[in-house]
């Protein structure tokens, strides 16, 4: 008779409160039920003990994601071949029995570099016109021109790149990461999401690619909206004052334990853990998002003046996030899928990213925090060099088979392009980075050994790289 009384004053309590905190928003999102699997509990104990397995390079990742599949072929991967084929008929050598998105049964034909290369710093690296801001930063960055995936549409690709596998419902990397490191900020979550827009058209993207899979819900990404209130109901109602709301606060707190006397749920944990993280963002969050006090220079940097939700406005924020300890912050930019109108839309996208891009670099840089920082720069996959006529206007299909990404920081060597594609740019044929490659060189950087950041599950010990082979990066690694 006493638990039914008290479940039901519990629900009771919670569900008549008028309350409106940022916590509801935060809880809701643990979405009950993972993380179930009580034998993964001491599992998740030897994780934490143990980390990190060797001294890290990178301190946190800031992962600067190029929703859509970026062209690597008008950005990074000069292919003059290719333009000496323009519109001639792509040899069937390069796509016989290759998978192929939308250019199925059509007719294949070789499609030019849209824009021009030119060599970039001392190191003499080859970048687009496109890109003259993260030209500026060629010796700083390793472009890895023959990275590979499996997964040619893009919400398995998404999912591939954020989760390791195809498979939807596993845990996201920044999940992965802060299962195993935790985070070094007391006052905003450890794994936290910012979307931008700007382009061809913006592509939706699933939170699951954030989520925490089996992992317990606490280690999930918390989305930010860069306009208007950052996170849902973060502030007060009228009426409510600080102290009424943290006295309703230790009362959630003191039901829920209680609650996980009984059930031992590790999800009841995270509740506990996300109320009080929510009550201590009402006051971290503002101070966050405003950029008034950041200095002229540095906002004209970034190319913002307010928060306008733009990319630049995001990637100041990863800076400030960086700054108070926020362990892994992904940036999506949404509108790099360029079926149609490369050119125009290619434009549009890189003049949205390349200054901001540049910018973060270069801020961090003088901060003295690049070197235990992290930043990724590319897509779910690249584009065909074949031509696509979809619209009023030419464009590339997505292509799986090579393409290009950059890292910068926490230990990566600056100056330097690792790998190479084929003459057309169609294929990875000088040391392939497969995105698991990507993943355990990832996670090397933050002194974690991709094989022994395991969590047990229906099982079986799982982690991000999966079963399947794959290698840490070692020439790009300073």
């Amino acid at each position: 008779m006493y638990n039914t009384k008290l479940n039901l004053t519990r629900r009771a309590f919670l569900g008549d409160s008028s309350i409106g905190f940022g916590a509801a928003a935060l809880a809701s999102m643990t979405l009950a039920g993972r993380a179930s699997d009580e034998q993964a509990q001491p599992s998740l104990a030897r994780s934490a003990n143990n980390l990190p397995h060797f001294a890290p390079t990178a301190k946190r990742v800031i992962f600067l994601y190029m929703s859509g599949g970026p062209s690597h072929l008008e950005l990074f991967d000069h292919k003059p071949a290719l333009a000496r084929l323009h519109l001639q008929p792509m040899p069937e050598s390069f796509t016989r029995g290759q998978p192929i998105a939308q250019l199925q049964n059509a007719e294949l034909k070789c499609f030019a570099p849209q824009f021009r290369f030119r060599r970039a710093g001392q190191s003499g690296q080859e970048i687009s016109e496109l890109l003259p801001n993260i030209s500026r930063i060629a010796d700083d960055i390793a472009i890895v021109r023959s990275m590979h995936t499996d997964q040619i549409n893009h919400d398995p690709a998404h999912t591939l790149m954020n989760t390791g596998t195809q498979i939807s419902g596993r845990p996201s990397m920044g999940s992965w990461i802060t299962y195993g490191l935790g985070s070094e900020s007391d006052n905003l979550p450890g794994f936290i999401v910012l979307t931008s827009f700007g382009g061809r058209n913006p592509q939706p993207i699933s939170q699951r690619q954030w989520a925490a899979g089996f992992l317990p819900g606490r280690y999930q990404g918390v989305p930010f909206s860069s306009t208007g209130d950052p996170v849902h109901y973060l502030s007060n109602p009228p009426g409510v004052s600080r102290n009424l709301q943290r006295d309703s606060i230790d009362a959630i707190r003191d039901l829920n334990l209680v609650q996980n006397e009984r059930s031992r749920n590790p999800e009841v944990e995270t509740r506990i853990a996300q109320y009080e993280m929510a009550f201590r963002m009402q006051t971290s969050v503002p101070e966050l998002m405003d950029i008034a006090n950041e200095p002229r220079h540095v906002k004209e940097m970034y190319g913002v003046s307010a928060a306008d939700g733009s990319f630049g406005y995001n990637c100041l924020l990863a800076r400030r996030l960086a700054e108070r300890g926020v362990r892994f912050i992904q940036l999506y930019h949404r509108d790099w899928d360029t079926h149609d109108s490369i050119v125009n839309t290619m434009r549009i996208c890189a003049g949205h990213c390349d200054g901001p891009s540049a910018a973060l670099v270069r801020d961090l840089k003088a901060r003295g925090m690049l070197d235990d920082t992290l930043i990724i720069w590319g897509g779910e996959f690249g584009r065909t060099p074949m031509v696509q006529f979809k619209g009023s206007a030419p464009g590339r299909d997505h292509h799986i088979r090579g393409y290009s990404m950059w890292l910068a920081g926490g230990g990566i060597k600056g100056g330097v392009t690792y790998g190479a594609t084929d003459e057309l740019g169609y294929r990875a044929v000088e040391n392939p980075v497969h995105v698991r490659d990507l993943h355990a060189t990832m996670l090397h950087t933050l002194g974690i050994d991709h094989t022994r950041l395991t969590y047990r599950h229906q099982g079986l010990d799982m982690r991000l790289t999966g079963v399947e082979p794959a290698r840490v990066v070692n020439q790009i690694l300073v």
